[in-house]
């Protein structure tokens, strides 16, 4: 038996990565887990948890499946990708998918390209159709400022650890992804140890690449990767 873990990013929820584990389901027997980090999921509690929690939550839905299974895969997207790189390095994980993996956040010029397109969109009366707004303007008003320092601390402990990742990975990024900067994926790419690699670019995404017009490619070549000796 196989399998698979995918895990969502700051603030985010199973959402994030649902088309691509709906994907997985869909093609094989495979056991997924989706689990939901401490204080995230579509309604935002994240006062007072603390990064540790989420790293540890992580490790438990991890151990479940290595406990079951004879190989083991583990996704990861935005802070999930960190989280997952974590996991890779401490536990006997097979393969490895970093997806926007947030190894550097912000991508300043595409952040305002995107708040640029909100307000045109607004006065033509589309703004609640822009997928970015809707999923983010209220992340803003409920995310603690004291989360934020919690995800960098994530940041901190995990972007050291890169540098010990061995396994098989892929590494997934959006062009014109607002959150994390392209040349994340190109730093993860370049210091990570494992002899196998892969680093794929959409054209079309942005942040939530499992969302994006191409995600069908993507899932392709993720799914390629998985099935590959």
């Amino acid at each position: 038996m196989i399998g698979c873990l995918l895990i969502h990013g700051f603030t985010g929820s199973p959402y994030e990565v649902e088309p691509l584990a709906d994907f997985l389901r869909e093609r094989t027997d495979w056991q997924i887990a989706v689990p939901t980090l401490p204080g995230h999921g579509e309604t935002l509690e994240l006062k007072g948890v603390k990064h540790m929690e989420w790293l540890m939550h992580a490790e438990e839905e991890l151990k479940v499946l290595l406990d079951t299974c004879d190989e083991v895969y583990v996704v990861g997207f935005s802070m999930g990708g960190l989280i997952a790189s974590y996991l890779s390095v401490k536990y006997d994980i097979h393969k490895l998918v970093l997806l926007s993996a947030a190894a550097y956040y912000v991508n300043v010029k595409q952040l305002l390209k995107d708040i640029g397109n909100m307000i045109k969109e607004g006065v033509q009366g589309g703004l609640i159709e822009n997928e970015l707004y809707n999923r983010y303007k209220w992340k803003v008003t409920k995310t603690p400022i004291l989360s934020t320092y919690e995800f960098r601390k994530v940041v901190r402990l995990t972007r050291p650890l890169l540098t010990k990742v061995n396994i098989p990975t892929f590494i997934a990024q959006g062009k014109n992804d607002g959150i994390v900067p392209p040349k994340a994926a190109k730093y993860i790419y370049e210091t990570i140890s494992s002899e196998e690699k892969d680093l794929f670019y959409s054209s079309k995404a942005k942040h939530l690449i499992c969302h994006s017009e191409d995600n069908h490619e993507l899932f392709d070549k993720i799914f390629q990767f998985l099935q590959s000796e």
